[in-house]
């Protein structure tokens, strides 16, 4: 079974015919590299991962090189997207006088995750980039940074630790260490582990459904199978549907937990 495609298995292999159904796995997120420079591997993904910026980049360059006082539709379309982040999430978050200056960083991210998991649904991509843990690791290490860098930034290296360890004079002193002990390992460990894992795992298991119906619909098409294949066919279409939903979804949670971490850094604490 070749690495480098998605839908890789054996198109001779239906249902009736002494073969077992060739169930999609970790091959289907593999792929051979596109071309090799000095021990460095360029792949599929690194390629959609790139085209993703360059869509998002090229789109909102082209929305607003030339703004007008009376809106095209590409302008409009800009606007409304940008909007969306900055009226919708951060400063619902953060607020308008300390978000605005991170609304720039919030959109991008936004809509490069957004594409990133779009190309799942696109024809000849159809591959969600985030699918691979190190693209969602990568955008979570950079809040993680941006968070820690703005929490000693705002408040000092004690009032900085105070912060991240959830100190409150008033708990009791019995219980103090044990809720600063616990609130070390949620922010500083397993904030950003979850922060990439949830969009990892949200876009894995997704794709992997639509593979595996979409290898069932053609396994099953023979003889009776066909009455199976079609219901398998019209799992596809739900499942591509509601994974376009989930796309823009995870694009929403991710930046709206990278505002509520720059929120929390902002935050006076007790």
């Amino acid at each position: 079974m070749s690495a480098d495609q998605t839908l890789a298995f054996d198109a001779s292999c239906h249902i009736f015919t002494e073969c077992g159904f060739p169930a999609p796995g970790l091959h289907t997120f593999l792929y051979e590299p596109i071309f090799t420079v000095g021990g460095f591997e360029f792949s599929k993904p690194m390629l959609l991962a790139l085209l993703s910026s360059i869509v998002v980049v090229g789109f909102f360059w082209a929305a607003f090189a030339k703004p007008k006082m009376v809106p095209g539709k590409l302008q409009m379309v800009g606007e409304a997207g940008y909007d969306f982040v900055r009226r919708g999430i951060v400063y619902e978050i953060i607020g308008k006088k300390d978000g605005e200056k991170y609304v720039p960083f919030m959109v991008s991210l936004f809509f490069f995750v957004w594409i990133m998991n779009l190309w799942s649904i696109i024809p000849l991509a159809q591959f969600p980039v985030t699918s691979l843990i190190a693209f969602p690791a990568v955008l979570a290490a950079i809040v993680y940074v941006m968070w820690v860098s703005l929490t000693f930034k705002k408040h000092g290296f004690v009032g900085g630790w105070k912060n991240i360890l959830g100190y409150d004079a008033t708990l009791p002193k019995a219980i103090l260490p044990v809720i600063m002990g616990l609130e070390f390992l949620s922010n500083l460990l397993i904030r950003p582990f979850t922060h990439a894992v949830r969009l990892f795992a949200n876009m894995f298991a997704g794709h992997l459904l639509i593979v595996m119906f979409t290898v069932a619909t053609w396994y099953l098409m023979n003889g009776l199978g066909f009455v199976y294949a079609t219901a398998s066919f019209a799992m596809v279409l739900v499942m591509t549907a509601f994974e376009l939903f989930i796309q823009a979804v995870q694009a929403y949670v991710f930046v709206l937990l990278a505002s509520s971490y720059i929120q929390g850094a902002l935050a006076e604490h007790h």
